[in-house]
């Protein structure tokens, strides 16, 4: 049985998701942040020792890292959906999407919400941060410019990943200008399995 160790208010979200897209049975253990820290509960060490979600465990297999755990899941159980043909193209934009989420786009939107708390003394930074969220998510929306979709304009685990950046753009107001970006949250936010999976989810103050 697939058991997501899910975390309220997290990246952990959009493996539910992708879980209720593909139809999958799975199992739900959910953890609370600590309302003064915001940090995930010690419990989840007991999962994996850095204890952080989301973690996925599959029998006596246990797997960290969003695009990781997307990609275990479609490639382990998803019976060749939502991902493009390993042969193709696509296949190697596909990959490119998963990793380039967390690899370079989430870096400088989650500098801005660290340095937030900084006051005055992340005045220094805060030119270049914003530069590159600009560089970043212009770069996405320009990708999503007359397509619905990130990879062959066919809805993948690709579009599932990238989800959080727009989540995350969209909380720090910053879509009014990109339009294709925005347009694309709207989608992905329509999907009955997506709202689905906020229902078994609980808190989640991104959608």
């Amino acid at each position: 049985m697939l058991v997501v160790h899910h975390l309220n208010h997290s990246r952990s979200q959009r493996v539910l998701w992708l879980l209720e897209e593909l139809s999958l049975p799975y199992e739900i253990k959910q953890y609370q942040r600590n309302t003064e820290t915001n940090l995930a509960p010690p419990e989840l060490e007991a999962i994996h020792p850095l204890g952080k979600s989301p973690v996925l465990t599959d029998g006596k297999t246990t797997v960290i890292e969003s695009g990781a755990i997307i990609d275990y899941i479609i490639r382990r159980h998803g019976k060749g959906q939502l991902q493009p043909s390993l042969e193709s193209t696509d296949y190697d934009e596909y990959q490119q999407w998963l990793h380039y989420a967390e690899g370079s786009a989430m870096l400088p939107l989650m500098l801005k919400l660290y340095t937030s708390r900084l006051g005055e003394a992340a005045a220094p930074l805060e030119p270049r941060i914003t530069s590159e969220i600009s560089n970043h998510l212009g770069f996405v929306n320009q990708a999503l410019t007359s397509k619905n979709w990130f990879v062959a304009n066919t809805f993948s685990g690709a579009d599932v990943q990238m989800s959080f950046v727009g989540e995350i753009a969209r909380v720090y107001g910053v879509l009014g200008s990109l339009p294709a970006l925005s347009s694309w949250v709207d989608r992905f936010q329509a999907r009955p399995a997506y709202k689905k999976a906020l229902e078994k989810g609980g808190e989640y103050r991104f959608a």
